[in-house]
Formats: C-alpha cells, sequence, structure tokens
C-alpha cells in the first residue's frame, strides 16, 4: 500500500514538472513568434496610419485614424503594375525551368545506373554550400558578355537550376516502390512515359510545395536584380521597394510602408495555403537516405 502511495506521489511529481517545463517551452515560443511577427504587424499598421500618428504614435499597433491615402499614393507614384508583373514573370520563370531541371535530375539519380553517379551527386549537393558571392561575379560577366544585362532573362538564367530542389525530388523519388517503374521498364515504356505517367504523379504534392518555396525565394530575392537590371521599367519588387524607401522613406514613412505590405502579400498568402504541403515535403525528405 506505501509502495502504491509511493508511485502515485512519483507520478504527480513528474506529472507536475512536465507541466512546468512545457509552460517554459510555450512562453519561450510565444516570445519567439511575437519577435519574429512584430515586423509585419508593425508595416501593416504603419500603412494605415497618417504621417502625424506615424511620429505621434510610432509603435501604436492600432491606427487611430485608419486610411488607405499611402496605398493610393504608392499607385500613383511608381508603375506597379508592371513592376509586378516584371517580378511574376521572373518568379514563374525561374520556378518552371527549376522545377524541370530538378525532376530529369532527380529521375536519372534515382533511376538510372551508370558510372560516377554518386561522385556527381556528391559533387551536386556540394554546390549548396557554396556562399552566393562566390558565383556572383562569374555569373554577372557571362550574362553580361552575352548581352542579358538589364535584361529579365538575364535574372532567371542563372536560376534555372537547384540543387536543393533536385535533393528534395530525388529523396521523394527514391519512396516510390521500385516494383512500379520496373514493371513499366519489362514492357518497354520509354523513360519520359514513365516519369509522366508514374513520377510525377507520385511526387505531385513534393512538386508542388518546392515549386511555391521557389517563387517565394524568387520573389523575393534582391542582390542579383539589382546587378543586373538598372532600367526602372525593368524593375522587381524588391528594387522598387528600395528604390522608393531611399527617395521617400524618410518624409512619407505610410507609403514606404504600404510598399512593403504590397510586395510581402503575394508570398505570405501563397504560404499560408500551401504551408502543409511544405512542411510535410521537408519532413518527409529524410525518409529515404
Amino acid at each position: 500500500m506505501k509502495t502504491k502511495q509511493n508511485e502515485t506521489q512519483l507520478f504527480r511529481v513528474n506529472s507536475h514538472s512536465k507541466r512546468k517545463s512545457d509552460l517554459k517551452w510555450h512562453i519561450i515560443f510565444i516570445v519567439v513568434v511575437i519577435l519574429m511577427l512584430y515586423p509585419i504587424v508593425f508595416a501593416v499598421s504603419t500603412s494605415f496610419k497618417t504621417l502625424q500618428e506615424v511620429y505621434s504614435n510610432s509603435f501604436g499597433v492600432i491606427p487611430q485614424n485608419p486610411t488607405t491615402a499611402a496605398y493610393a499614393g504608392v499607385l500613383a507614384k511608381i508603375p506597379f503594375l508592371r513592376i509586378t508583373f516584371n517580378t511574376f514573370f521572373v518568379a514563374t520563370l525561374v520556378t518552371l525551368f527549376k522545377l524541370f531541371t530538378g525532376i530529369l535530375a532527380a529521375y536519372s539519380f534515382v533511376f538510372f545506373d551508370y558510372k560516377g553517379k554518386k561522385v556527381v551527386y556528391f559533387i551536386l549537393i556540394c554546390t549548396i554550400f557554396i556562399p552566393f558571392t562566390v558565383t556572383m561575379i562569374p555569373n554577372f560577366i557571362t550574362v553580361s558578355q552575352i548581352g542579358l544585362k538589364d535584361n529579365l532573362l538575364g535574372v532567371a538564367l542563372p536560376q534555372m537550376a537547384d540543387a536543393t530542389g533536385i535533393f528534395l525530388l530525388r529523396q521523394h523519388m527514391r519512396g516510390i516502390p521500385r516494383s512500379l517503374v520496373e514493371v513499366a521498364e519489362l514492357e518497354n515504356t520509354p523513360h519520359l512515359t514513365r516519369l509522366r505517367t508514374i513520377v510525377i504523379p507520385m511526387v505531385k504534392p513534393a512538386i508542388f510545395s518546392i515549386g511555391i518555396i521557389f517563387f517565394v525565394n524568387s520573389w523575393n530575392e534582391y542582390v542579383w536584380p539589382l546587378l543586373i537590371l538598372k532600367s526602372e521599367k525593368n524593375y522587381t519588387l524588391s528594387l522598387a521597394l528600395q528604390m522608393f524607401v531611399s527617395s521617400e522613406g524618410g518624409v512619407d514613412v505610410p507609403m514606404a510602408m504600404a510598399t512593403s505590405v504590397l510586395t510581402i502579400l503575394l508570398p505570405l498568402i501563397l504560404y499560408i495555403f500551401c504551408q502543409k504541403f511544405i512542411i510535410e515535403t521537408f519532413s518527409q525528405s529524410g525518409i529515404k537516405g
């Protein structure tokens, strides 16, 4: 009887300690989330404030007199639709080509057997750890020499293959039962047909989520477009935002924040609706080695 009471008491102590530990981690996570979300909340709130309220109530989250004047000013002062189209064009082109090259490369690494395959794959994965600053100058010289400087295609060209995408797609393709592909091989089905009818349908969620990641990364890119694009008519949103903040941000903060909100709106919406697929892609990428 005494032993049973001791076990009950020990269980209560452990449960209490576990609750305290969980509470501690919850508080830490809440603080981290607040710190990460505050810049976005600040930008959205400020974009609906007047200039006078910005200086009198800079850190207030809720605007006292909400107004959309800043958004109207942005649309009137910069060719927002043209710049958005430029950004969408580059992001879409980069995404489609990265997926195309990634699917073909991943398929070859999984379903082809050739000499040196592991070495080639190892070298490819090593490129993930090469900083952008190392390849920036060679890419800039190449793009300039082929006449694509100050051209949207010059922004997209060096980004049409991605080792991270190949790695993730390969991991998912390794989860496809070999028997399905072997049956198609026995029937002498061409590789492109196998890829289109068997492989792609089975990894479609991964392709979709990786495509979203590619699109958002390209949409938010700043340094490479800054090097290539010189004409304002070819600017992407990140360049237009920086240009506007440099010229207007110190004078009209609400308008600068309105530009920021419009810039992040599409990537944010895409991630909110597709976060389930994106999280599953990364969580399942380590199942097959």
